[in-house]
Parts: C-alpha cells; structure tokens; sequence
C-alpha cells in the first residue's frame, strides 16, 4: 500500500502520527494511517450486526425502516470518532444494558412518552460520562459500587437478555429452527471447548472463530427460507438514501410533534443511568488488557495506550449527540469486543499485517459505515436482521451470567446478586439498587460501611470459582470468564 504516501510512517517506538487537538489525537485518513483493506472488507461484511438493532427501533418506537436505518448511518458516522480522535478502539453498542433499557422502556405508553424517557435517558447517560471522564473520576465511581451489585447487574442483564429472546410471543417463537441452529452453530464456533482444540489445530477453524457471529449469520440467510420461517432476500442494486429531514423533524426533541422531555423523567432514569454505566466501565477495562496485550506482542513498535477519560468523554458526546440528532436503543459504548479481538490479533503479526492499531480499527469502522450505504449488503442482510439480534441478546446473555457470577467474591455475594438481578429484572434499577445497598449494610455490616473492597472474609468464605480465576487455574477451563474465543459480542 506504499502508494498511499509517506506520511503516516513513523519511527519505532514513537506514537503514530497525529495533530494534537486538546485531549485528543486527530488523525485523518490515508494521511496518518495506512488504510487496511483486510479490516475494511470485514467491516463491510459485519454490518449485519450493527443492523439487528433495526427491528427493535420498529418495534418498541415504532420507527419506519428508513428512519431506523438513518439512526444506524448516524451512529455508524459517530463510531468514526473514536479511531480519528486517538482512541485505538473499535466501538459499539452497550449490548449487556439493552435489555435493561428496553425493560424500563416498557413501563412508558409507546409514542412520544416513550421516546421522551428514550431521550432522557441517553442525555443523560452521556452528561455522565463526559463529565466522568474529564474530570479522571471515572474509576472513583465504579469503585464504590460493592461486588454485590457489580454482579447482580450483570447477571440481571444477562437473564434480561435471554428473556429478550424466548419470552412468550417474541423472536424464538416466530423462528424458532433458525434460532436454534444459528445459536447452536455460534456457541459451538465461540465457547466449544472441542472447537477450541480445532482452531488451535487448524488455520481455517482460527479464521473461522475470528469472524465472531458471522458465520452464523451467513448460515441463518440460508437456513431461514429453506426451513420456511424467512423469505429469501430480495437484492436492491442501489444506494441507501438516509432520511435525515423526517428524522429531525418528526423523531427528535427539536421536533413539534416529539419535544423535550421533563425534568422528571431525568431523575427517574438515573439509576438506569448509573446501571449502565458499570457496564460500560467494565468495557473499558476489556479494552485497556487488550490493547495492553496486542503492544507487548509487538515490542514495542508502535507507542499505543488507551486513554479511558478520553473514551468517556468520546463516548458522551456521541449519547448527548444521538439523543439530541437520533434517539438509539443500542446506545453508544466504547467497545465492540468480539472486533476489537479479531483486529488485535491481526495487530499482533507484525507491521506488514497492520501497521498501526489506528490503521486497523478506523478501516474497520470505515467498512461498516460504507456498507449502510449499500443496498445490496443491506437487503441481503435484511429478512434475518431479527434472527441477528436474537443471536447477540443470546450470546451476550451467556457471557453476562458467567461473568457477573466470577464477579462475586464470596458466597454471599453471590446471594445478593441473585437477588439484586431478580429485582433489576421484575422492578427496575431503581429499586435493584435500593434493594442491593440495604442487604450490603444488613449482611457486611459497619466494616464493610468503611471499606468494602477489604472487608473481612474469614466468616464468609471466598467463592471457589473466584479462585481459580484469580491463580490462573487450568484445571477448570470454565471458570475463566473471557478470552479471546469468549468474549461480549456487541456492535
């Protein structure tokens, strides 16, 4: 690619070239990095993920297909902002918090009430971590939340997640074969122990497992309309044309007909808000130990850290910005972890194969935002955009669980966990929390009040599996809760 030009080369060891813009590092295409056709190509191919959002925006705001996908164009162009202003991330929705949010969406009337809390909630959820994040707090708040809670969370929003799916009347009833053999393929591909001796085994098993739920995705636009549950698609050889006037005018607060909403429903969303942001700073920490890890492979060659105050402040303005331009269920969070994996391990061969992280996750976010674009790409993914999502809630609702239970330290952690996420599904996160901070002070008691990262756990005992987690045990594969064949697949 040396037709591209010099500009973007840089000397081993420095930070790859930029122009320094306050907080941010602003990096411009083909001129600060080497465009990367193998992640652009991918990119093109996966926007069938970031387009399973679709039926939700149809179903629950009762969206048109052209102005559901012109939200997915305007996320997708605000995903471009993360690569372009040094973040080395390749981000994507809060996928653990949706169901939560379509939970709390619920208790609204569909219409403009709806899309009122909608709005308020993601403003708000962007106001806080904008200002998390430029003032360096962001780890201060999530410290103070007890395992407890951390963990009924996630197993909350796991159970939510699967609920999603197989609750009466929903998705697995209207395709219920094409579910099945489509999970059934993606947790064989992603968590199967026998797969994982193939891939280590065999080159084409390893690209195969890299491309995250692609391969089920392409199986499920064969197996649906054979089985009779989806048509098969119809190609449109044209170019989508976003519907950017009626969104504005007739689907945001600066709209008559929408408006904003009151001041009330701020409040009532903040526990939501503080929910789901505990999830999203657990991405964070993903992405710190991976980009962490895709450096040391390369000794050093390229200077690449990750900045989580600069993801945050990235990452509220891109909800201010989308609750403002295009209210979005799928939010905008800082990773896509299952591609930010596959990019990293590509990253890590060496300069030839990727010579800057940048490089890599810019092309790719650059390749799903040209394919919304094409209409080919989209009405060939459009009839199995339900069985998508389906597939995403699934899996993440399988990651969720395992990972929120590793999250408790002891035993009775764990009880209140269940708990917690008993509550955060039937009731909401409001009463989750009030719930969750009352056992904590009834079962800790006063130490636990001044410090519960230390509290004293010689009368309640450590969690076994967390032990294997903390020395490494290979012993029971199981208990390890993300690596880089199990991880959060969100777009």
């Amino acid at each position: 690619m040396s037709w591209l030009g010099p500009t973007y080369k840089r000397k081993f060891g420095e930070v790859q070239p930029h122009i320094p813009l306050g907080p941010f590092q602003l990096r411009l295409p083909f001129i600060h990095y080497r465009f990367e056709v193998p992640d652009f190509i991918q990119g093109l191919l996966m926007c069938a993920v970031c387009l399973g959002i679709i039926p939700i925006l149809q179903e629950y705001l009762g969206m048109p297909f052209e102005i559901a996908i012109t939200i997915v164009i305007l996320n997708g162009f605000f995903y471009l902002w993360h690569a372009h202003l040094g973040d080395p991330v390749i981000p994507g929705w809060i996928t653990p918090a949706i169901p939560l949010l379509l939970l709390w969406l619920k208790t609204f009337p569909e219409g403009v009430d709806r899309l009122h809390a909608l709005i308020a909630f993601e403003m708000e959820l962007g106001i806080f971590a904008l200002l998390l994040g430029a003032t360096g707090l962001a780890k201060r708040f999530v410290d103070i939340v007890p395992d407890a809670l951390k963990s009924g969370i996630l197993i909350g929003a796991g159970i939510a997640a699967v609920r999603l799916v197989f609750e009466k009347g929903g998705r697995f009833d209207s395709y219920p074969w094409t579910i099945t053999i489509a999970i059934g393929f993606a947790f064989y591909i992603l968590f199967s122990n026998h797969f994982k001796t193939l891939r280590n085994k065999h080159v084409i098993f390893r690209y195969l497992s890299d491309l995250g739920l692609m391969p089920s995705l392409v199986l499920a636009i064969i197996i649906a309309p054979l089985l009779g549950e989806l048509p098969w698609p119809t190609i449109t050889w044209s170019i989508t044309v976003p519907q950017f006037y009626t969104l504005f005018t007739e689907w945001t607060p600066f709209s008559a007909r929408v408006g904003w909403p009151p001041l009330s429903l701020f409040l009532d969303a903040f526990p939501l808000v503080a929910a789901t942001y505990v999830v999203l700073f657990g991405e964070l920490i993903q992405a710190e130990a991976l980009i962490d890890e895709a450096r040391e492979f390369r000794h050093g060659d390229e200077n690449v850290h990750y900045d989580a105050n600069r993801n945050n402040i990235i990452c509220g303005i891109r909800n201010v910005s989308m609750s403002m331009l295009g209210p979005d269920l799928s939010m905008c969070g800082p990773l896509w972890a299952a591609m930010q994996v596959v990019t990293c391990e590509r990253y890590k061969h060496g300069r030839e194969a990727m010579d800057s992280l940048f490089g890599g996750v810019a092309s790719f976010r650059l390749g799903t935002f040209t394919s919304y674009f094409l209409m080919p790409i989209v009405t060939l993914v459009k009839p199995i955009l339900p069985i998508s999502l389906s597939l995403t809630m699934l899996v993440q609702g399988y990651v969720a669980v395992r990972v929120g239970v590793l999250k408790a330290r002891t035993f009775n952690d764990l009880g209140v966990a269940g708990i917690v996420a008993s509550v955060l599904i039937s009731r909401g996160a409001g009463f989750a929390f009030s719930v969750g901070v009352v056992l904590c002070l009834l079962i800790y008691g006063k130490d636990f009040i001044r410090n519960w990262s230390t509290y004293d756990t010689s009368k309640d005992p450590i969690f076994n599996s967390r032990i294997d987690l903390e020395l490494g045990s290979s012993s029971q594969s199981d208990s390890i809760p993300i690596d880089k064949n199990q991880r959060t697949l969100d777009s």
